[in-house]
Protein backbone atom coordinates (compact mmCIF):
# COMPACT_ATOMS: atom_id res chain seq x y z
CA UNK A 1 0.00 0.00 0.00
CA UNK A 2 1.44 3.36 -1.07
CA UNK A 3 0.26 5.30 2.00
CA UNK A 4 1.95 2.88 4.40
CA UNK A 5 5.19 3.02 2.43
CA UNK A 6 5.10 6.80 2.37
CA UNK A 7 4.53 6.97 6.13
CA UNK A 8 7.40 4.53 6.67
CA UNK A 9 9.66 6.62 4.43
CA UNK A 10 8.71 9.82 6.30
CA UNK A 11 9.44 8.08 9.60
CA UNK A 12 12.84 7.04 8.27
CA UNK A 13 13.66 10.60 7.25
CA UNK A 14 12.70 11.82 10.72
CA UNK A 15 14.86 9.15 12.35
CA UNK A 16 17.75 10.50 10.31
CA UNK A 17 16.95 14.03 11.45
CA UNK A 18 15.91 15.13 7.96
CA UNK A 19 12.63 16.91 8.60
CA UNK A 20 12.41 18.62 5.19
CA UNK A 21 12.64 15.28 3.42
CA UNK A 22 9.96 13.86 5.73
CA UNK A 23 7.68 16.79 4.91
CA UNK A 24 8.28 16.33 1.20
CA UNK A 25 7.43 12.66 1.53
CA UNK A 26 4.23 13.47 3.41
CA UNK A 27 3.37 16.06 0.78
CA UNK A 28 3.16 13.30 -1.80
CA UNK A 29 0.25 11.65 0.01
CA UNK A 30 -3.26 11.91 -1.44
CA UNK A 31 -5.39 14.59 0.27
CA UNK A 32 -7.48 12.15 2.31
CA UNK A 33 -4.35 10.37 3.61
CA UNK A 34 -2.68 13.67 4.56
CA UNK A 35 -5.39 14.26 7.15
CA UNK A 36 -5.16 10.87 8.79
CA UNK A 37 -3.86 10.94 12.33
CA UNK A 38 -0.62 9.05 11.59
CA UNK A 39 0.31 11.43 8.78
CA UNK A 40 -0.54 14.47 10.90
CA UNK A 41 1.58 13.20 13.79
CA UNK A 42 4.56 12.76 11.48
CA UNK A 43 3.98 16.17 9.93
CA UNK A 44 3.86 17.76 13.39
CA UNK A 45 7.11 16.09 14.42
CA UNK A 46 8.83 17.29 11.24
CA UNK A 47 7.49 20.82 11.61
CA UNK A 48 8.64 21.00 15.22
CA UNK A 49 12.11 19.69 14.33
CA UNK A 50 12.41 22.31 11.60
CA UNK A 51 11.00 24.96 13.97
CA UNK A 52 8.17 25.83 11.61
CA UNK A 53 6.12 26.99 14.57
CA UNK A 54 3.12 28.49 12.78
CA UNK A 55 2.60 25.40 10.66
CA UNK A 56 3.24 23.15 13.63
CA UNK A 57 0.67 25.04 15.72
CA UNK A 58 -1.92 24.54 12.98
CA UNK A 59 -1.14 20.84 12.69
CA UNK A 60 -1.18 20.31 16.45
CA UNK A 61 -4.53 22.07 16.81
CA UNK A 62 -5.94 19.88 14.04
CA UNK A 63 -4.72 16.83 15.95
CA UNK A 64 -6.44 18.17 19.08
CA UNK A 65 -9.70 18.33 17.18
CA UNK A 66 -9.25 14.80 15.82
CA UNK A 67 -8.24 13.33 19.20
CA UNK A 68 -9.63 15.59 21.91
CA UNK A 69 -8.82 13.01 24.59
CA UNK A 70 -5.09 12.94 23.76
CA UNK A 71 -3.31 15.35 26.14
CA UNK A 72 0.03 15.35 24.32
CA UNK A 73 -1.49 17.15 21.33
CA UNK A 74 -2.67 19.98 23.58
CA UNK A 75 0.81 20.25 25.09
CA UNK A 76 2.36 20.44 21.64
CA UNK A 77 -0.20 22.93 20.32
CA UNK A 78 0.41 25.20 23.29
CA UNK A 79 4.18 24.87 22.98
CA UNK A 80 4.10 25.75 19.28
CA UNK A 81 1.83 28.73 19.89
CA UNK A 82 4.17 29.97 22.61
CA UNK A 83 7.09 29.63 20.20
CA UNK A 84 5.23 31.82 17.67
CA UNK A 85 5.01 34.49 20.35
CA UNK A 86 1.29 33.99 20.99
CA UNK A 87 1.63 33.00 24.64
CA UNK A 88 -1.94 33.97 25.52
CA UNK A 89 -3.26 31.55 22.89
CA UNK A 90 -0.82 28.92 24.18
CA UNK A 91 -2.16 29.32 27.70
CA UNK A 92 -5.78 29.19 26.54
CA UNK A 93 -5.19 26.18 24.33
CA UNK A 94 -3.53 24.27 27.15
CA UNK A 95 -6.45 25.02 29.44
CA UNK A 96 -8.82 23.47 26.86
CA UNK A 97 -7.13 20.09 27.12
CA UNK A 98 -8.69 16.98 28.59
CA UNK A 99 -8.76 16.57 32.37
CA UNK A 100 -6.07 13.89 32.13
CA UNK A 101 -3.69 16.59 30.94
CA UNK A 102 -3.54 18.08 34.41
CA UNK A 103 -2.41 14.80 35.93
CA UNK A 104 0.83 15.39 34.01
CA UNK A 105 3.39 17.62 35.75
CA UNK A 106 4.58 19.01 32.39
CA UNK A 107 1.19 20.65 31.88
CA UNK A 108 1.54 22.59 35.13
CA UNK A 109 5.14 23.43 34.34
CA UNK A 110 4.29 24.76 30.89
CA UNK A 111 1.32 26.66 32.25
CA UNK A 112 3.67 28.26 34.79
CA UNK A 113 5.99 29.31 31.94
CA UNK A 114 3.16 30.82 29.93
CA UNK A 115 1.58 32.59 32.91
CA UNK A 116 4.95 34.02 33.99
CA UNK A 117 5.52 35.30 30.46
CA UNK A 118 2.06 36.92 30.58
CA UNK A 119 2.89 38.63 33.88
CA UNK A 120 0.60 36.50 36.04
CA UNK A 121 3.18 35.83 38.74
CA UNK A 122 0.91 34.42 41.44
CA UNK A 123 -0.76 31.86 39.16
CA UNK A 124 2.59 31.00 37.59
CA UNK A 125 4.13 30.24 40.98
CA UNK A 126 1.14 28.07 41.95
CA UNK A 127 1.46 25.95 38.82
CA UNK A 128 5.22 25.72 39.15
CA UNK A 129 4.87 24.60 42.76
CA UNK A 130 2.35 21.97 41.66
CA UNK A 131 4.65 20.70 38.89
CA UNK A 132 7.60 20.40 41.29
CA UNK A 133 5.42 18.62 43.87
CA UNK A 134 4.44 16.10 41.19
CA UNK A 135 7.97 15.74 39.80
CA UNK A 136 11.00 17.11 41.63
CA UNK A 137 13.07 17.25 38.41
CA UNK A 138 11.17 20.37 37.39
CA UNK A 139 12.94 22.31 40.14
CA UNK A 140 16.25 22.14 38.26
CA UNK A 141 14.50 22.62 34.91
CA UNK A 142 12.93 25.84 36.22
CA UNK A 143 16.30 27.19 37.33
CA UNK A 144 17.58 26.96 33.75
CA UNK A 145 14.42 27.95 31.88
CA UNK A 146 14.67 31.40 30.29
CA UNK A 147 10.86 31.66 30.30
CA UNK A 148 10.95 31.51 34.10
CA UNK A 149 13.82 33.97 34.58
CA UNK A 150 13.24 36.10 37.64
CA UNK A 151 10.57 33.91 39.19
CA UNK A 152 12.62 33.88 42.38
CA UNK A 153 12.76 31.28 45.12
CA UNK A 154 11.53 27.92 43.89
CA UNK A 155 9.18 25.96 46.13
Amino acid sequence: MRVDRTLEAATGWLELGLADEALAELGSLPDEARHQRAALELRLAAQMISESWNSAADTARLLCLKAADEPVFFLRAAFCLHETGDTLAACNWLLRGPKTLFKMPISHYNLARYLWTLGEARRARLHLRHAITMDESFREEARQDRDLAGIGQLP
